[in-house]
């Protein structure tokens, strides 16, 4: 019989990536919804991948624990990742309760259910090295202090340890994965390397003339959406659980990573990039660089794309997209 897996988040990168990669080892994957009057636009990731029909979905809300029951009561899933989440670190500031009931004690409401309903199922839950912010450390790993710098970042970490104590608590198969930066062409445009590769593309066919970003001196340690879902899976099958960071272990400020957009179409930015006052973070974390030598060593775990080879691809992308 195959092993069945419920993701929440299931419409967004990481969720799309997952469900692909779960789909490609026999799983049977579903999803946990919020539906909409649009949901032809919701599942545009699962379209992308070709898997939107591949997918069972299930209603469900992060706010409400009895959807969440009902919806592991359904799925009686070996496994549960949890990647839903207010996940925009800008709007965190202009939505801090929002975020925190979602992305904070929405996590508690996965745990508390899958506790109740489906206690031997494996649980993965989605950290964030937002949670480590105003950086106590020159390279983060899993003992680093954590200060976080945003509601988004206080929200994750609330999470984060809630997962820490049902693991500790009620012996539950409970996983956190701390994942750095990762993108690829699923990312949505709000945020910064999508709305780089974005606005290149819309300039390099013509539709406008300028890019126009915040601090573009921030560094963040990125990698491949692609590769970090493979983690994810990682952690699960481990006979213990545990937390791991999942990173590349190299830093690039946004500046590099816009020059490399630019130069992948021909294009120098000093010719078309703004910098905008209004795009700048109330608090900003200005450089995030993870050590995932623990990943590498118990998991075996690799990244595969590097951060040049993934910007040219989400160029491509939007070029094919807009084109």
């Amino acid at each position: 019989m195959a092993r069945s897996a419920l993701i929440t988040g299931i419409t967004g990168q990481d969720g799309a990536y997952l469900a692909n990669n779960l789909l490609v080892k026999g799983y049977d994957v579903w999803g946990v919804v919020r539906r909409s009057s649009h949901f032809g636009v919701v599942d545009h990731r699962l379209r992308w991948l070709g898997i939107d029909r591949d997918v069972r979905f299930i209603d469900g809300d992060l706010t409400d624990l009895s959807s969440l029951l009902r919806a592991v009561e359904t799925a009686k899933p070996d496994e549960v990742y949890n990647l839903a989440a207010q996940s925009f670190v800008a709007s965190s500031w202009q939505q801090p309760v929002l975020t925190s009931t979602v992305t904070g004690v929405g996590a508690v409401n996965v745990l508390e259910a899958v506790r109740i309903a489906q206690p031997d199922a494996r649980f993965y839950q989605a950290s964030s090295s937002e949670m480590f912010g105003l950086v106590q450390e020159a390279h983060q790993n899993e003992k680093t202090p954590f200060y976080p710098r945003s509601p988004y970042g206080a929200s994750k970490l609330f999470a984060h340890w809630m997962t820490v104590n049902y693991r500790e608590s009620f012996g539950l198969h409970a996983s956190s994965g701390i994942l750095f930066n990762h993108e690829s062409p699923l990312r949505g445009v709000e945020f910064v390397t999508r709305k780089v590769t974005d606005g290149v593309a819309r300039i390099k066919l013509g539709f406008t003339n300028e890019l126009r970003l915040g601090n573009i001196d921030a560094q963040r340690d990125w990698g491949h959406a692609r590769d970090y879902v493979e983690a994810m899976w990682l952690m699960l099958q481990q006979p213990e659980p545990s937390d791991y960071v999942v990173a590349t272990g190299r830093t690039t400020s946004v500046r590099q990573m816009v020059e490399i957009a630019f130069a992948h179409v021909g294009l120098s930015p000093a010719d078309h990039l703004v910098i905008d006052p209004d795009l700048f973070r109330p608090a900003e974390v200005d450089v995030l660089l993870g050590d995932p030598s623990r990943a590498v060593q118990a998991l075996g775990w690799h990244p595969t794309t590097s951060l040049e080879d993934m910007i040219r691809e989400m160029v491509d992308a939007d070029l094919a997209r807009l084109s």
